[in-house]
C-alpha cells in the first residue's frame, strides 16, 4: 500500500508550530518548483484555503478528481488527501492556518463546523468577501500590534464566516437558476399546447420564451426529462391518439390537422411514436374497447 506523505507545507518536514502561526504564498511560487504538479499528500496540523484567480487546476481530493476554473476556492481540512496539477499560467493564493485555531472558531459555530469539517469547493463569482477577509488576515499577521492575538482570532472567524456565506449564496444562486428552469419549462409546455399544430421548430419556441434553442433543450431535459423535440412530438402523439380513437376523421385529415400534410410522413411519425401505423393503431384500440 502506498503511504500518503504528511507534510507541514508541501515538500517540507513536519515541525512544531508556535502559538501564532499563519502562512501564505502564491500558488505559483511553490507549484513551479515541482513542475506545477503537487502530488497527493496531507497535512496533520493545517487547514488550507486555496483561492484560484487565473489558470486551471486538476484537483485530486480524497481520491476524487475534478477540474477547477477561476474564480474558485478550495477549503481543505487537516488530514484531507489532496493534490493538484496546475496550468503554467496559474495565479492565486494558498493560505495555511493551524487546525487548532480553526477548531476553536468552529467549536462555537456548529453550522460552520458542519460545512468545513469536509473539503469544500466554491466556484463562480461571489468570493469578494472571502478575498477581502484573507487580505485582512494577512495584513494583521504582517504587522502585529496591540491586541494581536484577539485580532487574529477575530479575523480567522471572519474568514470562515465569509466562506460559509459564500457557500449559502452559491446555493441560493443554484436554487434561483433551478426556479428559472422550471419557469421556462412551464412556459414551453404551455406554448406547445397552443402551437403544436403550427410549428415543431425548437428555435421558434425558444424565441417565444426568450432563450436560445440550446438553453431550451437543456431546460427541457432537466425539468421535463426529454429533449424539446420529444416534448413536442409527445404532445402531437397524444392528440393523434385522441383523434384516432374518438373521431371519425380520415387518417389524412388527422395528419393535415396535426401539421403533417404528407400522409407518408404522418404514417412514419405514428409508427415511431405509437409503435404502429395510424390505421393499425385505430383498429387495435377500437377492437380493444
Amino acid at each position: 500500500m502506498r503511504t500518503i506523505p504528511i507534510y507541514a507545507l508541501y515538500g517540507e518536514a513536519l515541525q512544531d508550530q508556535g502559538q501564532d502561526w499563519l502562512h501564505w504564498e502564491t500558488v505559483r511560487s511553490r507549484s513551479r518548483l515541482h513542475d506545477f504538479r503537487i502530488q497527493p499528500h496531507r497535512h496533520e496540523q493545517f487547514f488550507q484555503v486555496l483561492l484560484l484567480t487565473h489558470g486551471r487546476a486538476q484537483v485530486s481530493m480524497d481520491g476524487n478528481r475534478f477540474e477547477l476554473s477561476p474564480p474558485a476556492l478550495l477549503a481543505v481540512p487537516a488530514l484531507t488527501v489532496h493534490g493538484y496539477d496546475f496550468s503554467p499560467d496559474v495565479e492565486g493564493l494558498v493560505l495555511t492556518l493551524m487546525d487548532r485555531d480553526v477548531g476553536t472558531v468552529l467549536a462555537a459555530a456548529p453550522d460552520l463546523s458542519a460545512l468545513l469539517s469536509a473539503p469544500l469547493v466554491l466556484t463562480g463569482t461571489g468570493l469578494d468577501d472571502v478575498s477581502a477577509a484573507i487580505d485582512q488576515l494577512i495584513a494583521e499577521a504582517r504587522r502585529p500590534a496591540s491586541g494581536h492575538g484577539i485580532a487574529m482570532q477575530a479575523l480567522i472567524s471572519l474568514l470562515l464566516v465569509a466562506i460559509h456565506r459564500a457557500h449559502l449564496a452559491s446555493a441560493d444562486i443554484a436554487k434561483a437558476a433551478a426556479d428559472r428552469s422550471v419557469h421556462h419549462a412551464q412556459a414551453f409546455r404551455m406554448l406547445v399546447d397552443q402551437c403544436y399544430r403550427q410549428t415543431r421548430s425548437i428555435a421558434e419556441y425558444a424565441g417565444m420564451i426568450g432563450i436560445s434553442p440550446t438553453h431550451l433543450n437543456r431546460v427541457s431535459r432537466q425539468v421535463l426529462g426529454a429533449s424539446a423535440l420529444a416534448v413536442i412530438e409527445r404532445r402531437i402523439a397524444l392528440e393523434a391518439k385522441r383523434h384516432l380513437l374518438f373521431s371519425t376523421l380520415e387518417i389524412k385529415e388527422i395528419g393535415d390537422l396535426l401539421g403533417y400534410p404528407d400522409p407518408a410522413y404522418f404514417t412514419r411519425f405514428c409508427t415511431r411514436a405509437l409503435g404502429m401505423p395510424p390505421g393499425a393503431y385505430r383498429r387495435s384500440v377500437r377492437q380493444g374497447r
